[in-house]
């Protein structure tokens, strides 16, 4: 073997290796520089409000036109709290639309299932039951626990739903428990979390594709839109000429940070709908609702609005 004419081949080959690399590479640069500025800005802004927060915040945000997707901590795992509930609602709208359910399908119940926070349950327990529609909305506009507990039992329970989730898509997002006791996620607990790209993509494929009928996706943005539990949220930040929904989830206990999250999808003037998915986790253990803590999220609104609205056009194929 020709010692000179072996080096000089795998020169040539390191050489034309190093130009598909740089071509690569510049082509890359060329795509960082047309999304640069509203991407890295984002970002900047979003880990600014983390720091200024003092917690952990996950975020991400979903252009359903184009699949550009953007944020902060967007794979971290989240504890979920009631935001489950957000796709829960819209599971048992799957099982209507496929018949393995019905509207009006009496689900009886007693003293024995009350949990706390039940606001509608709680007002329909003398009558012994609701419908699976009125326990659906009740889960969705008011979080209601034993309302989500009630339906999480006729789709198999935690394990069920998450199978749910799963044949959706989405390979990441796990329920473990009932209501209350699935908000309590401390440490690495994997039980019962989600992660902010997950959670978002999840959203819009259920809100956005034909995974539900078109009455069905109409009736779940209906029970977001007028869902009251955000105000002081994502939804804050918005623009009032936007419509939007959303679902929250928050839990305060001795001894574990707090967590306060939303899911929101809302539609800028004459554009797809724009989901945003955000999960604070404070520092601290309080024993109340503090509305400094809701205001990182409804900042977290007002950064998703700019974002949106430098946005470019992108044949970027979506990714829900």
């Amino acid at each position: 073997m020709d010692i000179n004419k072996s080096i000089t081949r795998r020169h040539a080959l390191q050489i034309a290796s190093a130009g598909l690399v740089a071509a690569a590479a510049a082509t890359t640069g060329a795509q960082a520089m047309q999304l640069r500025p509203p991407f890295a800005a984002t970002a900047k802004a979003l880990a600014d409000l983390e720091r200024s927060s003092g917690g952990r915040l996950g975020v991400a945000m979903l252009d359903t036109a184009t699949g550009q997707l953007t944020g902060h901590r967007l794979g971290e795992r989240f504890a979920m709290c009631s935001t489950f509930k957000l796709p829960l609602a819209a599971a048992i709208l799957r099982e209507i639309d496929h018949g393995r359910l019905k509207r009006d399908q009496w689900v009886a119940y007693g003293p024995a299932d009350m949990v706390s926070h039940a606001p509608v349950t709680s007002q329909n327990l003398e009558r012994g039951g609701m419908t699976v529609a009125a326990l659906a909305e009740a889960t969705q506009t008011t979080s209601d626990n034993p309302a989500a507990n009630l339906l999480l039992k006729l789709v198999g329970g935690p394990a069920g739903f998450t199978a749910i989730l799963r044949g959706a898509g989405d390979t990441t997002t796990r329920l473990d428990r009932f209501e209350p006791q699935m908000n309590l996620v401390t440490g690495n607990d994997l039980r019962d979390t989600t992660t902010p790209t997950a959670m978002a993509r999840t959203t819009a494929h259920m809100l956005t594709s034909d995974w539900l009928s078109a009455a069905s996706r109409e009736t779940l943005i209906a029970w977001m839109v007028v869902t009251t539990t955000g105000k002081q949220r994502i939804r804050a930040g918005l623009p009032k000429d936007w419509r939007a929904g959303d679902k929250t989830g928050t839990a305060t206990a001795p001894h574990m940070r707090d967590k306060y999250n939303d899911i929101a999808i809302a539609w800028p003037p004459g554009k797809a709908p724009l989901v945003i998915t955000a999960f604070l986790e404070t520092r601290y253990s309080h024993p109340e609702i503090r509305d400094e803590d809701q205001a990182v999220l409804a900042e977290v609104g007002r950064i998703a609005t700019r974002w949106s609205r430098e946005l470019q056009p992108s044949n970027i194929e979506k990714c829900y």
